[in-house]
Protein backbone atom coordinates (compact mmCIF):
# COMPACT_ATOMS: atom_id res chain seq x y z
CA UNK A 1 0.00 0.00 0.00
CA UNK A 2 2.79 2.45 0.91
CA UNK A 3 4.50 1.72 -2.40
CA UNK A 4 1.29 2.48 -4.32
CA UNK A 5 0.87 5.78 -2.48
CA UNK A 6 4.46 6.70 -3.34
CA UNK A 7 3.92 5.75 -6.97
CA UNK A 8 0.78 7.88 -7.02
CA UNK A 9 2.68 10.83 -5.59
CA UNK A 10 5.45 10.45 -8.16
CA UNK A 11 2.92 10.14 -10.96
CA UNK A 12 1.02 13.22 -9.83
CA UNK A 13 4.24 15.20 -9.62
CA UNK A 14 5.22 14.11 -13.13
CA UNK A 15 1.77 15.01 -14.42
CA UNK A 16 1.98 18.51 -12.97
CA UNK A 17 5.50 19.08 -14.29
CA UNK A 18 4.77 17.86 -17.83
CA UNK A 19 1.49 19.77 -17.92
CA UNK A 20 3.24 22.96 -16.79
CA UNK A 21 5.99 22.46 -19.39
CA UNK A 22 3.35 22.19 -22.13
CA UNK A 23 1.44 25.25 -20.92
CA UNK A 24 4.63 27.28 -20.55
CA UNK A 25 5.85 26.27 -24.00
CA UNK A 26 8.94 24.40 -22.81
CA UNK A 27 7.48 21.39 -24.61
CA UNK A 28 6.67 22.82 -28.02
CA UNK A 29 3.48 22.26 -30.04
CA UNK A 30 3.64 19.05 -32.11
CA UNK A 31 6.86 17.97 -30.35
CA UNK A 32 7.29 14.19 -30.24
CA UNK A 33 7.25 12.90 -26.68
CA UNK A 34 9.85 10.15 -26.61
CA UNK A 35 9.25 8.00 -23.56
CA UNK A 36 12.91 7.17 -22.92
CA UNK A 37 13.89 10.83 -22.95
CA UNK A 38 10.94 11.78 -20.74
CA UNK A 39 11.90 9.00 -18.38
CA UNK A 40 15.29 10.64 -17.87
CA UNK A 41 13.95 14.19 -17.77
CA UNK A 42 11.17 13.56 -15.26
CA UNK A 43 12.54 10.60 -13.33
CA UNK A 44 9.55 8.29 -13.68
CA UNK A 45 8.92 4.90 -15.23
CA UNK A 46 7.64 4.37 -18.76
CA UNK A 47 4.40 2.88 -17.42
CA UNK A 48 3.81 5.97 -15.27
CA UNK A 49 4.57 8.20 -18.25
CA UNK A 50 1.99 6.38 -20.35
CA UNK A 51 -0.64 7.01 -17.67
CA UNK A 52 0.37 10.67 -17.39
CA UNK A 53 0.32 11.23 -21.15
CA UNK A 54 -3.04 9.47 -21.47
CA UNK A 55 -4.41 11.80 -18.81
CA UNK A 56 -3.04 14.82 -20.67
CA UNK A 57 -4.51 13.43 -23.88
CA UNK A 58 -7.96 13.51 -22.26
CA UNK A 59 -7.32 17.23 -21.59
CA UNK A 60 -6.36 17.71 -25.26
CA UNK A 61 -2.87 18.90 -24.34
CA UNK A 62 -1.28 15.76 -25.77
CA UNK A 63 -2.19 13.75 -28.87
CA UNK A 64 -1.97 9.95 -28.77
CA UNK A 65 -0.67 8.63 -32.10
CA UNK A 66 -1.53 4.97 -31.66
CA UNK A 67 1.52 2.79 -32.09
CA UNK A 68 3.67 5.84 -32.85
CA UNK A 69 3.40 7.20 -29.31
CA UNK A 70 2.51 10.70 -28.16
CA UNK A 71 3.12 14.30 -29.19
CA UNK A 72 2.31 17.70 -27.73
CA UNK A 73 -0.99 18.99 -29.08
CA UNK A 74 -0.50 21.39 -32.01
CA UNK A 75 -1.88 24.94 -31.96
CA UNK A 76 -3.92 26.88 -34.48
CA UNK A 77 -5.62 30.22 -34.94
CA UNK A 78 -9.01 28.50 -35.02
CA UNK A 79 -8.41 26.77 -31.70
CA UNK A 80 -7.23 30.00 -30.06
CA UNK A 81 -10.43 31.74 -31.15
CA UNK A 82 -12.55 28.83 -29.90
CA UNK A 83 -10.78 28.78 -26.53
CA UNK A 84 -11.15 32.55 -26.18
CA UNK A 85 -14.88 32.36 -26.96
CA UNK A 86 -15.38 29.58 -24.43
CA UNK A 87 -13.39 31.45 -21.79
CA UNK A 88 -15.48 34.58 -22.34
CA UNK A 89 -18.74 32.64 -22.13
CA UNK A 90 -17.75 30.92 -18.87
CA UNK A 91 -16.16 33.94 -17.23
CA UNK A 92 -18.99 36.38 -17.98
CA UNK A 93 -21.51 33.94 -16.50
CA UNK A 94 -19.33 33.23 -13.47
CA UNK A 95 -18.68 36.94 -12.87
CA UNK A 96 -22.41 37.66 -12.81
CA UNK A 97 -22.94 34.92 -10.20
CA UNK A 98 -19.89 35.95 -8.20
CA UNK A 99 -20.70 39.67 -8.16
CA UNK A 100 -24.19 38.87 -6.90
CA UNK A 101 -23.09 36.49 -4.12
CA UNK A 102 -19.66 37.79 -3.09
CA UNK A 103 -19.14 38.91 0.50
CA UNK A 104 -16.43 40.99 2.18
CA UNK A 105 -14.01 38.07 2.16
CA UNK A 106 -14.51 37.73 -1.59
CA UNK A 107 -13.85 41.45 -2.04
CA UNK A 108 -10.64 41.05 -0.04
CA UNK A 109 -9.52 38.15 -2.28
CA UNK A 110 -10.15 40.21 -5.41
CA UNK A 111 -8.28 43.24 -4.07
CA UNK A 112 -5.35 41.13 -2.83
CA UNK A 113 -5.07 39.23 -6.13
CA UNK A 114 -5.18 42.48 -8.09
CA UNK A 115 -2.54 44.04 -5.84
CA UNK A 116 -0.07 41.25 -6.67
CA UNK A 117 -0.85 41.40 -10.38
CA UNK A 118 -0.62 45.20 -10.52
CA UNK A 119 2.72 45.15 -8.68
CA UNK A 120 4.08 42.71 -11.26
CA UNK A 121 2.71 44.81 -14.12
CA UNK A 122 4.34 47.94 -12.67
CA UNK A 123 7.63 46.08 -12.26
CA UNK A 124 7.40 44.87 -15.84
CA UNK A 125 6.82 48.44 -17.02
CA UNK A 126 9.82 49.86 -15.18
CA UNK A 127 12.28 46.96 -15.35
CA UNK A 128 11.14 44.92 -18.37
CA UNK A 129 11.65 41.17 -18.83
CA UNK A 130 9.57 40.02 -15.84
CA UNK A 131 9.38 36.54 -14.39
CA UNK A 132 6.83 35.45 -16.99
CA UNK A 133 5.61 32.40 -15.09
CA UNK A 134 4.95 34.41 -11.92
CA UNK A 135 3.29 37.20 -13.90
CA UNK A 136 0.94 34.78 -15.63
CA UNK A 137 0.22 32.94 -12.38
CA UNK A 138 -0.85 36.23 -10.81
CA UNK A 139 -3.02 36.89 -13.89
CA UNK A 140 -4.69 33.48 -13.41
CA UNK A 141 -5.15 34.09 -9.67
CA UNK A 142 -6.83 37.45 -10.28
CA UNK A 143 -9.34 36.09 -12.77
CA UNK A 144 -10.03 33.11 -10.50
CA UNK A 145 -10.60 35.49 -7.56
CA UNK A 146 -13.15 37.44 -9.60
CA UNK A 147 -15.31 34.33 -10.05
CA UNK A 148 -14.52 32.64 -6.73
CA UNK A 149 -17.94 33.46 -5.24
CA UNK A 150 -19.89 31.98 -8.16
CA UNK A 151 -21.00 29.05 -6.00
CA UNK A 152 -20.01 26.28 -8.43
CA UNK A 153 -16.85 24.25 -8.02
CA UNK A 154 -17.48 22.63 -11.41
CA UNK A 155 -17.66 26.04 -13.08
CA UNK A 156 -14.46 27.14 -11.34
CA UNK A 157 -12.60 24.00 -12.45
CA UNK A 158 -13.90 24.21 -16.03
CA UNK A 159 -12.93 27.87 -16.24
CA UNK A 160 -9.49 27.04 -14.85
CA UNK A 161 -8.89 24.36 -17.48
CA UNK A 162 -9.98 26.68 -20.32
CA UNK A 163 -7.90 29.55 -18.91
CA UNK A 164 -4.86 27.26 -18.88
CA UNK A 165 -5.29 26.54 -22.59
CA UNK A 166 -5.68 30.25 -23.28
CA UNK A 167 -2.55 30.87 -21.22
CA UNK A 168 -0.64 28.38 -23.36
CA UNK A 169 -1.27 30.52 -26.43
CA UNK A 170 -0.23 33.65 -24.55
CA UNK A 171 3.02 32.00 -23.53
CA UNK A 172 3.73 30.75 -27.05
CA UNK A 173 3.11 34.19 -28.54
CA UNK A 174 4.81 35.98 -25.60
CA UNK A 175 2.24 38.72 -25.97
CA UNK A 176 2.15 41.77 -23.73
CA UNK A 177 -0.48 44.51 -24.11
CA UNK A 178 1.19 46.51 -21.39
CA UNK A 179 -0.76 49.41 -19.92
CA UNK A 180 -3.94 48.47 -21.82
CA UNK A 181 -4.18 45.09 -20.07
CA UNK A 182 -3.19 46.64 -16.74
CA UNK A 183 -5.94 49.24 -17.08
CA UNK A 184 -8.51 46.54 -17.90
CA UNK A 185 -7.46 44.56 -14.83
CA UNK A 186 -7.85 47.66 -12.68
CA UNK A 187 -11.30 48.32 -14.16
CA UNK A 188 -12.39 44.75 -13.45
CA UNK A 189 -11.31 45.07 -9.82
CA UNK A 190 -13.16 48.38 -9.40
CA UNK A 191 -16.29 47.01 -11.08
CA UNK A 192 -16.19 43.98 -8.80
CA UNK A 193 -16.34 46.26 -5.77
CA UNK A 194 -19.24 48.16 -7.38
CA UNK A 195 -20.92 44.83 -8.30
CA UNK A 196 -21.39 46.08 -11.87
CA UNK A 197 -21.45 42.74 -13.71
CA UNK A 198 -22.80 44.19 -16.98
CA UNK A 199 -19.94 46.68 -17.36
CA UNK A 200 -17.42 44.07 -16.20
CA UNK A 201 -18.64 41.78 -18.98
CA UNK A 202 -17.94 44.51 -21.53
CA UNK A 203 -14.44 45.11 -20.15
CA UNK A 204 -13.75 41.38 -20.08
CA UNK A 205 -14.82 41.01 -23.72
CA UNK A 206 -12.43 43.79 -24.73
CA UNK A 207 -9.71 42.22 -22.56
CA UNK A 208 -9.95 38.75 -24.11
CA UNK A 209 -10.61 39.93 -27.67
CA UNK A 210 -7.68 42.32 -27.44
CA UNK A 211 -5.44 39.54 -26.17
CA UNK A 212 -6.33 37.32 -29.11
CA UNK A 213 -5.82 40.09 -31.65
CA UNK A 214 -2.45 40.95 -30.14
CA UNK A 215 -1.37 37.30 -30.12
CA UNK A 216 -2.26 36.94 -33.79
CA UNK A 217 -0.61 40.24 -34.73
CA UNK A 218 2.82 39.02 -33.60
CA UNK A 219 2.52 36.14 -36.07
CA UNK A 220 3.69 33.27 -33.84
CA UNK A 221 0.37 31.38 -34.01
CA UNK A 222 -0.45 29.94 -37.43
Amino acid sequence: MAQNLDEGTIGERAYRRIRADILQGRLAPAEKLKLERLKEDYGVSVSTLREVLSRLSSEKLVVAEGQRGFEVAPVSVEELKDIASLRLLLEVHAIAQSFQSGDMEWEARVVAAHHKLAAMEDKKKTEGSPDVETWKRYDWEFHQALISACGSRELMETHGAVFDKYLRYQMLALTDRGEIAAREHRQLMELALKRDAAKAGEVLKAHITGGVEHALAVGRIV
